[in-house]
């Protein structure tokens, strides 16, 4: 699974939700999760303070296939 995904769910927000804390479109929120592409470098830092976690953790692949 995604780490994105993974970080979002467990803080328990919406795709919506996260894309309004960001002020991005949710579409872009979805890219991201399905591998279609990646987060802006500038927005990196805010993303990470919004999935509460570090920069590195929004990369790191699923050890169990993902």
């Amino acid at each position: 699974m995604n780490a994105i995904i993974k970080l979002r769910r467990k803080q328990g927000l919406s795709q919506v939700q996260l894309a309004e804390k960001l002020n991005i479109t949710q579409g872009a929120v979805s890219q991201w999760e399905m591998g279609l592409s990646k987060p802006k470098s500038e927005i990196l830092p805010e993303l990470a303070k919004a999935l509460d976690c570090t920069i590195d953790e929004l990369f790191k692949k699923d050890k169990e296939g993902g």
